[in-house]
């Protein structure tokens, strides 16, 4: 093993970008449901979630941490997959993923591990990002001003948070304006939302405004950006869309999340801006096998300290530790593609691994370590 994949394999990981994973046990097309991100219907009879590139890396690095052969088949794995259980698992892969600092997005948590319960399964220290669609919806709920309801949530839950994150991409989208609304503005579209029920947060004055209050608290704000399942518009999910905000943003930390399949744009906008910095976390997953070509990409144009290790593992927590797995091999072996090359030194490349896989987001995120 060269000094560079051994320094890479006994690397701890800050995984930036995370959710919880399963604690209770599912059912066979719950699982394979699971790894597919994009479809939010039950798959089609005749189709499987491991003829994939995630199904087949699940069977080539998952299965022998269940103690069975690389490639082992979907029927084999699924078998030795229900002699264990759900929480068992979940701490076995967690550990296994060698991840020192996970953030958690807790945003979402249905059926998944909250913080506590996280912190539980003794594979490394949990940190909490705030969702401010959720703040938003907190806000509607309190009584009094709009605006100083969500102030006070927003003080209160991110106390004790490391960063907010936004799902503007699945609520409308970066096309259009995204400058500040005006406190009328704002007071207008709260009376409207509360008096519709206050769920489910599409208005666009309202997320603009969540928006420009994170970037006041001055923590740092993750957008998703790109991929991710069909509710989602991939077009208007596109980072260069944000240009103007990103103008406007200061110098709050902004973190382009996932990126697949505008990693380049992303990467333009993260050496244009000294507050952008972008991560390929889920896709790294869902590409399996050609992850590595995409993480090389990464590599373009985007500043080193700029990029960040994230897996946004939700659910089966396979999804965690294969983030950590496919991560460490292809960063590996684009890097070993530079030394070769003799492009890069074999230092400088250990050098920016290390920064990539918790440097930067030691330095971001205000980590101990």
């Amino acid at each position: 093993m060269s000094a560079l994949r051994e320094y890479v394999e006994s690397l701890p990981l800050v995984d930036h970008h995370v959710h919880g994973c399963w604690l209770d046990p599912v059912d066979r097309s719950r699982f394979e449901n699971a790894l597919n991100e994009a479809n939010t219907e039950a798959l089609a009879a005749f189709d499987s979630a491991f003829d994939t590139q995630l199904g087949f890396a699940v069977r080539a690095h998952c299965a022998p941490v269940l103690g069975l052969d690389r490639h082992a088949d979907a029927d084999t794995y699924w078998a030795r997959r229900c002699t264990v259980a759900e929480d068992d698992l979940a701490h076995q892969f967690l550990v296994d993923a060698y991840v020192s600092d996970w953030l958690v997005d807790t945003g979402f948590s249905d059926g998944v591990a909250d913080l506590g319960e996280l912190a539980g399964l003794g594979a490394g220290a949990v940190h909490e990002v705030v969702r401010l669609e959720q703040i938003a919806e907190a806000a509607a709920a309190a009584s009094g001003d709009y605006a100083d309801a969500f102030d006070d949530e927003l003080w209160r839950r991110t106390r004790t948070a490391v960063a907010t994150k936004s799902i503007l991409a699945y609520r409308g989208g970066f096309v259009g304006d995204l400058t500040e609304p005006a406190p009328a503005q704002v007071a207008e579209a709260a009376a409207r939302w509360r008096d519709t029920g206050g769920t489910r947060l599409t208005d666009r004055v309202l997320l603009r405004f969540g928006l420009h209050r994170a970037l006041r608290l001055g923590k740092p704000l993750q957008l998703h950006v790109g991929f991710g399942d069909r509710d989602c518009d991939l077009h208007a999910a596109n980072p260069i869309h944000l240009l103007d905000f990103l103008r406007a943003s200061g110098d709050t930390p902004v973190m382009l999340l996932h990126c697949y399949p505008y990693e380049r744009e992303a990467g333009y906008l993260a050496q244009a801006f000294n507050n952008v910095y972008l991560d390929g976390g889920l896709a790294v997953n869902y590409l399996g096998a050609r992850s590595a070509d995409f993480i090389a990409r990464l590599l373009e144009l985007a500043p080193f300290r700029k990029i960040l290790y994230s897996s946004d593992g939700f659910g089966p927590a396979e999804l965690h530790y294969l983030g950590a797995v496919l991560w460490r091999s292809g960063i590996a072996a684009a890097l070993r593609r530079f030394v070769d090359a003799g492009e890069w030194s074999e230092p400088d490349a250990i050098r920016v691994a290390g920064l990539i896989a918790q440097g930067n987001a030691r330095r971001v995120y205000g980590l101990p370590g």
